[in-house]
């Protein structure tokens, strides 16, 4: 994902005060453990969640509430014309359980 230049501070705002429904609603889809990093050079941003076995996580963009977080997140990140982060599909080059 991408933040738009000189918005860093407003989108770790954001995230400190996230919303209990939201939260809860990430829990519910089995999301145990979800971290953002930023990349200060490039406000690339990269997302780790750690998911149960049986997380459904992939019906997240569905829900109204995500829907609802991303017009929120939309004026300070680059996102598609539905207001969802723009995101880069990344390969795995090394990975140690």
């Amino acid at each position: 994902m991408k933040l738009k230049p000189g918005f860093e501070a407003e989108y770790k705002k954001r995230h400190d005060k996230i919303w209990p429904e939201l939260s809860k609603e990430l829990t519910a889809a089995g999301v145990l453990d979800y971290s953002i990093f930023l990349d200060e050079a490039t406000l690339t941003l990269f997302a780790v969640q750690k998911l149960t076995d049986t997380h459904s996580s992939d019906e997240l963009p569905q829900q109204q509430i995500v829907k609802k977080w991303w017009d929120y997140m939309a004026d300070i990140m680059e996102v598609n014309a539905d207001n969802s982060p723009m995101v880069t599909p990344l390969k795995e080059v090394f990975y140690m359980p």
